[in-house]
C-alpha cells in the first residue's frame, strides 16, 4: 500500500466512476495539478489505448467546496454534466463529512446533497428556455423547432434537443443523434433525446451526447427532456426517467431542476509516466 502511494505521488493518479453506465474518469487538480489539453483528454478518452470515459471530469478549488470542469471524449469542453457532478459529490461528501455540498461549474454556483439510500440529488439550475440562450442560431420559439418532428430546445448549461416519439426502441439512434448533433441551427452543436412517455410521471429515453455518442444515461439531457416533456403538456414536474443504464427522478421546482440517482466509484488508479509522455 505504501509503494502505492508513493507511486501515486510521482504519477497521475485518477478515479473511475460512473452514474448508471454514464462514465467518468475523474482527475483531482486539489492532489496535483494537470494541464488539461486536447490531445491528453482523446488519449484518456480511448477505450482501448486509455482509460475510456463519456467525460472527463477535473476537481479544483472553488468559492465553494469545490470547482468541477468538464470534457468531452472528443476534448470539446462541456459547461455541465450531471451524472459527474452526481458522483463526484457523493467523493467529496464522504471526504469531508458533509451531506450538502456547493460546487463551482461553468453551468454557475450547484448544490449537491445526500439524498439516502445510496442517491444523491443535484440543483442543476433554471432551464434556458431563450433561443439565444440554448443557443440556436437565430430567434425562435424554443418550444417546437422547425425541424422534422417539432423538436423542443432546452439550455442546462448545454444544448439540448428532444423529440417526442411513440416508440423510442425503434430508433436509429446512432444515424439520427449524429445527424441532427451538427444541425444547422445549433451553432455550439447539441444533445439529442428521443423521449416516449410511458405516463404523466415516467419518460423513456434515449440520448446522443455531443462529442461523444450514445451514453447509457445523461443527467444534463434527462433534465432537459424533462423541462421539454412539462413545456408541452406532457407529465407533471416530477418524473422517473428510464435510461438505458438506470433511472433517475427529475423534479423541476422553483429553485432549479433536481435530479436524484445512485453513483458507483468503480476504482482508483494513476496514470504512468509512460503513458503521459505518449501523449503529443
Amino acid at each position: 500500500m505504501r509503494a502505492m502511494q508513493d507511486q501515486f505521488k510521482t504519477t497521475l493518479p485518477f478515479m473511475k466512476m460512473h452514474g448508471l453506465g454514464n462514465d467518468f474518469v475523474v482527475l483531482d487538480a486539489r492532489v496535483r495539478p494537470v494541464t488539461i489539453t486536447q490531445a491528453l483528454t482523446k488519449a484518456i478518452a480511448d477505450r482501448h489505448f486509455g482509460i475510456g470515459f463519456d467525460q472527463l471530469a477535473v476537481i479544483s478549488t472553488g468559492k465553494g467546496d469545490a470547482k468541477l470542469t468538464f470534457y468531452n471524449a472528443d476534448g470539446s469542453h462541456s459547461a455541465a454534466c450531471g451524472n459527474a457532478t452526481r458522483c463526484i459529490a457523493q467523493f467529496l461528501m464522504k471526504e469531508s463529512g458533509k451531506t450538502t455540498l456547493h460546487l463551482t461549474t461553468d453551468r454557475g454556483d450547484l448544490t449537491a446533497e445526500d439524498a439516502g439510500n445510496g442517491l444523491v440529488s443535484v440543483n442543476m439550475g433554471h432551464p434556458q428556455l431563450n433561443w439565444d440562450e440554448v443557443p440556436l442560431a437565430k430567434a425562435m420559439d424554443t418550444l417546437e423547432l422547425p425541424i422534422d418532428g417539432t423538436p423542443t430546445a432546452t439550455g442546462m448549461g448545454n444544448p439540448h434537443c428532444t423529440f417526442f416519439v411513440d416508440d423510442v426502441a425503434s430508433i436509429d439512434l446512432a444515424r439520427l443523434g449524429a445527424l441532427y448533433e451538427h444541425h444547422p441551427l445549433y451553432p455550439n452543436r447539441t444533445n439529442v433525446q428521443f423521449a416516449q412517455i410511458i405516463g404523466p410521471d415516467h419518460i423513456r429515453m434515449r440520448v446522443w451526447e455531443r462529442g461523444v455518442g450514445i451514453t447509457l444515461a445523461s443527467g444534463s439531457s434527462s433534465c432537459a427532456t424533462a423541462v421539454a416533456a412539462v413545456r408541452r403538456g406532457l407529465t407533471g414536474r416530477s418524473v422517473r426517467i428510464d435510461l438505458d443504464g438506470g433511472t433517475l427522478q427529475v423534479d423541476w421546482r422553483e429553485d432549479g431542476v433536481w435530479m436524484t440517482g445512485p453513483t458507483m466509484h468503480v476504482s482508483s488508479g494513476a496514470f504512468t509516466d509512460e503513458f503521459l509522455d505518449s501523449v503529443k
